[in-house]
Parts: C-alpha cells; sequence; structure tokens
C-alpha cells in the first residue's frame, strides 16, 4: 500500500513538473513569428498562404493582354521583406569591392543590379545559415503586393502622386516631380524605402519606386486554368519584373501589371526585394 502510495505521489510530481515546463518552453515549432529581421537588419513579414486572382479584369483600365485573370493557390506561408534590399543591405553581404559600383545613401534601394548578380546576393546570404533566401515567384509577389484587395492598386482603383514614387522623371514623364520634390526627395530617382505607406501587410514600395526581379521565366500568357503554386516555365530568355517605378507612369505600378528583362542587365530603375522561407 506504502509502495503504491508513492508510485502515485511520483507521476503527480512528474505531471506537475511537466505542466511547468511546458509553460515555460518555446512556442511549437510550427509556430511562426509574424516579423522577422535578421543580422543584416533586412525586416521580413509573415504572409499567410491563400487564394486570389491573378492578373486583371478585362475592364481595368492601361490593362493588357499577357495579364490574363486567373486563380491561384499559394498552399503555404512565406515570409516577405518589408522593403526593397537597401544600398546598405547590399554592401553588408556583398563586401567593399562592391562600393562604388552601388552608390547612393544607406536607405536607397539598390539598383543597377541584374537577376544574375540578385542571384550571387541570395548565395551569399544563404550562407550566413540564417534562414533559406530567394527570389519571390512572380505569383508570390502579386499575391503579396494585393494584400488581400481586387483593385488594380492595393489601395484603390486609381493612383496619385501621394501614393507611390512614379512619374518623378523631368525628361519623360514628369506628373510627380513637383510632389515628390514637396516631400524634400530629389527628381529623376528613387526614393528612400518606406517613403510612402505600407499595403495591408506591412509591405513598402510594392507600387512604385524600382522594378523588382522575380524568379520566373517569363511566360506571356497565365492560361486561364487554376493553378497551385505557379512558378512559370522551365526556361526562357528573359526574367519577370514587377511594380513600377519612378521612370514612368503610374498605370505600369498596378498590381497586375508585367515586364521582363534579360537577366544580365543593370538598369538604374531596377532592384529586388527576397522571400525568406517559412518552412
Amino acid at each position: 500500500m506504502v509502495n503504491i502510495l508513492r508510485y502515485s505521489i511520483g507521476l503527480s510530481i512528474l505531471a506537475f513538473a511537466a505542466l511547468i515546463f511546458c509553460s515555460l518552453s518555446p512556442l511549437p515549432v510550427n509556430a511562426k513569428e509574424k516579423t522577422i529581421t535578421n543580422s543584416i537588419g533586412m525586416e521580413f513579414v509573415l504572409i499567410p498562404g491563400g487564394m486570389f486572382k491573378m492578373g486583371s479584369p478585362q475592364d481595368e483600365p492601361n490593362r493588357r493582354g499577357n495579364e490574363i485573370e486567373h486563380q491561384v493557390t499559394i498552399s503555404k506561408p512565406f515570409y516577405m521583406q518589408t522593403t526593397e534590399v537597401t544600398v546598405k543591405q547590399w554592401r553588408a553581404v556583398m563586401g567593399k569591392r562592391f562600393f562604388f559600383k552601388k552608390k547612393g545613401t544607406d536607405h536607397m534601394p539598390v539598383v543597377k543590379v541584374s537577376w544574375e548578380d540578385c542571384i550571387d546576393f541570395i548565395k551569399k546570404l544563404n550562407a550566413l545559415n540564417e534562414g533559406v533566401y530567394r527570389l519571390p515567384t512572380e505569383a508570390e509577389w502579386e499575391y503579396a503586393c494585393r494584400a488581400g484587395t481586387t483593385s488594380a492598386y492595393a489601395w484603390g482603383k486609381t493612383i496619385d502622386c501621394k501614393d507611390a514614387m512614379y512619374a518623378n522623371n523631368t525628361l519623360k514623364t514628369d506628373l510627380c516631380v513637383d510632389y515628390v520634390r514637396s516631400k524634400g526627395l530629389p527628381a529623376d530617382q528613387p526614393a528612400p524605402v518606406k517613403s510612402y505607406r505600407p499595403n495591408a501587410w506591412g509591405l513598402y514600395d510594392m507600387e512604385g519606386n524600382v522594378w523588382e526581379w522575380c524568379r520566373d521565366w517569363y511566360d506571356r500568357s497565365y492560361g486561364k486554368d487554376a493553378v497551385i503554386d505557379p512558378g512559370g516555365p522551365s526556361s526562357g530568355t528573359d526574367k519577370v519584373r514587377r511594380g513600377g517605378s519612378w521612370y514612368r507612369s503610374g498605370s505600369r505600378c498596378r498590381c497586375a501589371n508585367r515586364n521582363l528583362s534579360n537577366p544580365a542587365n543593370r538598369y538604374q530603375t531596377t532592384g529586388f526585394r527576397l522571400v525568406r522561407e517559412a518552412e
């Protein structure tokens, strides 16, 4: 009887200890932080999985024929960088020998980077063993840009100079030059990241500022069928760019607008942002 009583008391103590341990232990592995900042200051926000209509409806102003509307499922969450990769972040990863190539203040988006340059950056960043980084797929990019909305822009049907950095070009498209200068920013270049308000998911400059490279090879037509986690064709000659830039009109900043370029090209209008995998 005494032995049974001792055994029961022992089990109770073990159960109590297990309860205390569980209350002090970290969250389960599948619980994810909403935001992550890595050692070089790159901020990421968790984007939930879900379904959305990729492309644009036929009555959307300035719509192009390569924006066929279709249903896309993003099957799992991922982290999207809250801003474009900045000059400071680029230098931190790529080293001093790139100092003179990538000029600008610390918080400017790095530009004149080819798709191939971005892959080199990602390889070096992944070597730090702080997570798995990559370029977003075109579908992930548009899904994150829309942030649950269905309109032409994440904020509504039309665009205004206060919404994003575009038409800041004194020689070609100068609609927003005066507004940009009123903000204390110079003409004929992008703005420092976070100069304009973020979308509903906390992502800055998804529309405007600089074009952003995506992982996919460009395919001129999506097709109408519903798809899950599309990644574009297996080969091609051009890579996808998204988001519009300071250089041209606001219509190019639409969520569905698509662009392309040879992966070796370096433009003053083009940068990138990264995905950090959540699983």
